[in-house]
């Protein structure tokens, strides 16, 4: 067998059932090469993609390997960059047509997949077999450096990033860095801007239809998470579940630095940056640096003159609650 590298094409070879073998020559672009001596075109298109056990088609940039030339095909388009599936309602565009079709979803709102056991729904199968774990709390993916279990192989590579540290995704923009490429996706968005969900009933909009979602629970008051501890009512689970450890006093979130835990991931990442001093949120009018995309936020208010909270008892208004809740205990007497 060839070797792979280099960007040459590598041999694979299969064998055929009367025991003969055959040399699989793949280019760049995953294509067999015309020119080879050892197959025909008629063998090849007459033999199985997929032999049990056997993996004969393989990358020659980086040694993947394959049962499947479509998979090897779809597999090339990592090296080429190319993504020829494109969609019609904006200039997304993938390299598989699988992601077009769960790209589409954020347009249409469809979301055929619901939950049995609560009012859970979502555009995706594999999203819905996910939140099923949630019911059966089943988490068989452990971490191997603590205590950590998670119902997906997905949340359990999240999770190991907060023990490496290896964030190899930055921004080109602001330098903010992250461990998640979907992470970078999102906050691309925070620069140029691009809102595509909108609200009917106000003139909000969203880059994300999660948050959409969490917004609209203001125009319709529903709150339908509650605590049988206290009575707290919730628009959101997470929310709920967030509530749920000021009972239990559980802190699972622990930093590897010290021995602080926190009980929300969010809580733990704001007091890791004690340690890293790093600030990936910057501000693109004055160059103000945080670590906290709230920060942020509330600083911005300051070059616009955005102040969304008033004050119901007089014509205050303020750019954080904070404020606003300071100012709110002079009507009241109490103490913010």
């Amino acid at each position: 067998m060839a070797e792979a590298g280099n960007g040459t094409p590598t041999a694979v070879y299969q064998t055929f059932c009367d025991g003969s073998s055959t040399g699989f020559l793949f280019d760049r672009d995953g294509s067999i090469r015309k020119d080879q001596p050892t197959a025909s075109k008629k063998s090849l298109v007459g033999q199985p993609e997929a032999n049990t056990g056997k993996k004969p088609y393989m990358c020659g940039d980086c040694g993947y390997r394959t049962a499947k030339k479509s998979h090897l095909s779809d597999h090339m388009r990592t090296h080429t960059g190319e993504k020829p599936y494109k969609c019609e309602q904006c200039d997304y565009s993938a390299a598989k047509k699988s992601h077009v079709d769960y790209h589409l979803a954020k347009h249409t709102g469809d979301k055929p997949y619901m939950c049995g056991k609560c009012e859970y729904r979502t555009a995706h199968k594999s999203h819905l077999s996910r939140h099923m774990k949630t019911h059966t709390r089943q988490k068989p993916y452990k971490c191997e450096k603590c205590d950590y279990s998670a119902a997906s192989k997905y949340q359990l590579d999240q999770h190991q990033a907060k023990h490496t540290g290896y964030k190899p995704y930055m921004c080109g923009e602001c330098g903010y860095r992250t461990a998640y490429k979907s992470h970078l996706c999102r906050h691309m968005g925070t620069h140029i801007g691009q809102k595509l969900f909108k609200c009917e009933q106000c003139d909000y909009s969203a880059a994300r239809k999660y948050h959409l979602d969490r917004h609209l629970a203001k125009h319709t008051g529903e709150k339908p998470y509650m605590c049988e501890e206290c009575g707290y009512r919730s628009a959101q689970k997470s929310h709920l579940s967030r509530h749920m450890r000021t009972h239990t006093g559980e802190k699972p979130y622990k930093c590897d630095q010290c021995d602080y835990s926190a009980a929300q991931t969010s809580t733990l990442n704001q007091h890791l940056a004690m340690h890293t001093g790093e600030k990936p949120y910057m501000c693109g009018e004055c160059g103000y640096r945080t670590y906290r995309k709230s920060h942020l936020s509330e600083h911005m208010s300051t070059h616009t003159g955005y102040k969304p909270y008033t004050c119901d008892q007089c014509d205050y208004s303020s750019a954080t609650k904070f404020n606003l809740d300071r100012h709110v205990s002079k009507h009241t007497g109490d103490k913010p």
